[in-house]
């Protein structure tokens, strides 16, 4: 027990500086000007922290909007990374994510809408979706709103007699993607003729951590900060959880109270990362999962790892596409191209389990 907390704290170490060096990396040298002169990024990094005298004040602007992209990024997969650890907990199950039960793609349907309706009041804005303090929130009101119904409708159809049917639970998820992914085309559709809506819901549709202001940092974290405040409480009730429900109870683990407060915890951050980036899948599949690769096994540790890995990987993975790419592939695209594969990988690991469904 002592090896594994040890194991745990000093992952969670070399996660928050990984972190860390990410973030810095992508604040001095994650714009086209940055890579084509490093020092005066270096310079405007210095300056922006007080380490010398204002010198460029473009640079320091171009400085300040990548924190905010990067913070951006740094919530985002941090929620989405803490939902998959907490739904796999919830459900017993290693496939479950927020992407693959449909939750996600649920999510965009509520921005989405809000984003259509925000267009007939008038309040959309150019890049962002939205522009005044009605717009800002009805988006993420929507993308929790409509998450929360198709996670609950999901459990429902999969949960059969009080017991879970794992292949129930992914055919339904697939499902709901399907018919969502409808859902989405429809309201592209009926928008044609309006580009600034259309641009909007592309952006949703395909993630975008471009153009990221204090206000999408700000939803992002002060909605997932309460969910991420929970994992001490409810971890150690995940893990009486997985010997079965009858089990836990007959430890005293309250079970509704546990699957009510993970439930809309997993909502709520999914929603949260939705809201400000748009749909960006896998990460909660692939995070997780990696951690308990690498060891993590207790729930406890696995949903605060979990939220600093979920950090540092969309953050790294949006700086290597920065530099590789130029900033031409929308994160949503990134997350499939690497969480697809691994997806399919993990189905095969897992041939003998799926055997006994």
């Amino acid at each position: 027990m002592t090896r594994s907390r040890l194991g745990s704290r000093g992952l969670g170490i070399v996660l928050a500086l990984g972190l860390v060096a990410i973030v810095v990396a992508f604040l001095v040298y994650g714009s086209a000007s940055a890579r084509t002169d490093p020092v005066r990024g270096l310079h405007a990094f210095a300056a922006w922290f007080g380490l010398r005298d204002q010198d460029d004040a473009t640079g320091e602007a171009l400085l300040a909007m990548r924190a905010w992209r990067a913070g951006t990024a740094a919530g985002v997969g941090a929620a989405l990374a803490f939902a998959g650890a907490l739904l796999q907990g919830l459900f017993r199950n290693a496939l479950a994510s927020p992407s693959v039960l449909g939750i996600t793609t649920g999510a965009s349907v509520g921005a989405a809408t809000a984003v259509a309706l925000a267009a007939g009041l008038g309040v959309l804005g150019s890049a962002s979706g939205v522009a005044n303090t009605t717009g800002v929130w009805l988006v993420p009101l929507f993308a929790f709103g409509a998450a929360l119904a198709v996670g609950a409708f999901v459990h429902s159809v999969a949960a059969t007699r009080g017991h879970l049917s794992v292949p129930a639970l992914l055919l339904v998820g697939l499902a709901m993607n399907t018919f969502l992914g409808g859902v989405l085309s429809l309201l592209q559709q009926l928008l044609l003729d309006r580009w600034d809506a259309m641009r909007s819901l592309l952006a949703w549709n395909l993630g975008t951590l471009v153009d990221r202001g204090p206000w999408h940092v700000a939803v992002v974290w002060l909605l997932a900060a309460p969910c991420f405040a929970i994992a001490p409480r409810i971890g150690w009730e995940l893990d009486l959880l997985q010997a079965g429900e009858e089990d836990a109870r007959q430890l005293g683990v309250d079970t509704r109270r546990v699957r009510r407060v993970a439930f809309v915890c997993a909502m709520l951050c999914t929603a949260a990362a939705v809201a400000v980036a748009g749909q960006i899948a896998f990460v909660g599949l692939v995070v997780p999962h990696l951690l308990r690769l690498a060891g993590v096994t207790t729930h406890r540790p696995l949903l605060v790892l979990s939220a600093l890995a979920g950090a540092a990987f969309l953050c790294g993975a949006d700086l290597l596409q920065v530099v590789c790419f130029a900033d031409q592939l929308a994160p949503g695209v990134v997350m499939s191209l690497v969480g697809g594969p691994f997806f399919v990988w993990l189905l095969w690991r897992k041939q003998r389990e799926i055997a006994l469904w």
